[in-house]
Order: C-alpha cells, then sequence, then structure tokens
C-alpha cells in the first residue's frame, strides 16, 4: 500500500469506533475514513421525517439526531441530486425506497456506465455494479445509486483517461469484498477519475468502488474537527452512535 500517513485520529464510543485519518498516495493527499460494518451504523439522509424538508447540510442531521440521544460521527454526500435536491438514481433509506433504479446511459457522470450502488444491509455494506444490483436485487436497509463505478471487480472503469484533464475535488466509497469494511475517501486537491480510481484500487486494494460527486464534495468528520459547509445537498450518508 503506497501511501505515507500524514495524521490519523480516532474516535471511539462504547457503540462505534470510526476511524478517519489524512493519507498520501502517488503525490496526492486525501481524507480516508474507515467503517467497521459489524461496529458501526451507516444510514443514509435525505428528508426530515417530521417537516419533509430536505436536510441539506451536515449541521440539520447532527442537530436532528442529537434530539434523538445519538451522534453523528461522519458524513460525505452520497450521490448526485437534482435542484429539488431529490436523489438522480435509486435510494432506499430505513427500508423504504424512494427513488428507482436507474439502468441507462445517459449524460453526465451518472449516466457514464457501468455506473453502480452503495447498498447497506443489516450485516454487509457493499458496493454493486447497476446490472449485478438488479439481477441479485439484494436486500438494503440503506441504498443510494451514484456513477461512475470507479472499480469493478479489481479493474478500473474502462473509459478512465489516465491523462484526463477534467478535474474536480471528488469522493466516493469502497467496500471490502467481505462486506464488513467501507472506506469512503474525500481528495484533497482536484484530480481525474483515473487517479481517483487508482486510489481506491491501488491505496486501498479494494475491488469494488463507487463515485459519490465532485466539485461539491463535503466531509464531516468528528474526531478531525471538520464540518465542510456550501450549497444545499441531496443525499448524506453518515455514521451514527448513541450519544454517551
Amino acid at each position: 500500500m503506497r501511501w505515507l500517513l500524514v495524521a490519523i485520529v480516532s474516535l471511539a464510543t462504547p457503540a462505534a469506533a470510526v476511524e478517519c485519518k489524512d493519507v498520501s498516495f502517488d503525490g496526492g493527499t486525501y481524507t480516508l475514513c474507515e467503517v467497521n460494518i459489524t461496529q458501526d451504523e451507516i444510514r443514509l439522509f435525505l428528508r426530515d421525517p417530521d417537516t419533509d424538508r430536505p436536510f441539506g447540510s451536515f449541521d440539520n442531521v447532527a442537530t436532528k439526531l442529537a434530539n434523538a440521544d445519538q451522534t453523528l460521527l461522519f458524513a460525505m454526500n452520497a450521490g448526485m441530486y437534482h435542484a429539488d435536491r431529490s436523489p438522480v438514481g435509486h435510494y432506499v433509506e430505513s427500508g423504504t425506497e424512494r427513488a428507482p433504479v436507474i439502468s441507462t446511459d445517459g449524460p453526465g457522470n451518472f449516466g457514464l456506465l457501468p455506473n453502480g450502488v452503495f447498498c447497506v444491509g443489516d450485516t454487509h455494506a457493499r458496493v454493486i455494479e447497476t446490472r449485478r444490483f438488479l439481477r441479485e436485487a439484494p436486500n438494503c436497509t440503506h441504498a443510494s445509486q451514484s456513477g461512475p463505478m470507479l472499480v469493478i471487480d479489481g479493474q478500473l472503469h474502462p473509459r478512465f483517461l489516465k491523462d484526463s484533464d477534467s478535474r474536480y475535488i471528488r469522493n466516493g466509497v469502497g467496500t471490502s469484498g467481505d462486506g464488513r469494511t467501507v472506506w469512503f475517501a474525500m481528495s484533497h486537491a482536484s484530480v481525474n477519475f483515473h487517479t481517483f480510481g487508482r486510489f481506491f484500487r491501488d491505496g486501498i486494494k479494494v475491488p469494488q468502488a463507487l463515485y459519490f460527486d465532485g466539485n461539491i464534495s463535503r466531509l464531516y468528520a468528528l474526531g478531525l474537527g471538520r464540518n465542510d459547509g456550501g450549497f444545499p445537498m441531496g443525499p448524506i450518508v453518515g455514521v451514527v452512535a448513541d450519544a454517551e
């Protein structure tokens, strides 16, 4: 694993042990958060169930959780969305489907097939290529579709160009083969898809990884004292623990 550890902060509670750290890989720096699905609760957030308004920010999610004696340990924007902040593709929250799977190609990064679905179940979390997702029909308590896939069965997306000049601050998610470990990553500087995909494939060495977004990428990491602001977001993925 060719990276230099820059900084590491572990934040542990009786219910969770999510770890976030800054790492360097092949000249670039990334914030990487590792989640153990057997210890940590991963959830998706879109709309406040009491008001039906989009959460839009990490602060709104954290406040909502605090009112229920829970703590937001980590969060990240988790997929592309329309102007009204509704998800572009498949979206499931707490077992309820809010938007269907889109399996056709189309404009933009989402339509750069193959794309995929981040699926969180009771005992596993997986990044699954969309057509495989439709064939296997896994049971997802939470799910968000995005695109393109970054890594598919250990290989980079076939349409990535090493010298592409399309560079943004990007964020995404990768999962282990056994579905027990999830890695969320965000670049510190602008990178192209090929470079970002290599970070997941060669740095973290994950078999499957999915792009969430670029340019508007945002991160909340309680252990690092980080809480990015900016334009209102659509889907948000977070790690939740009971408050001490």
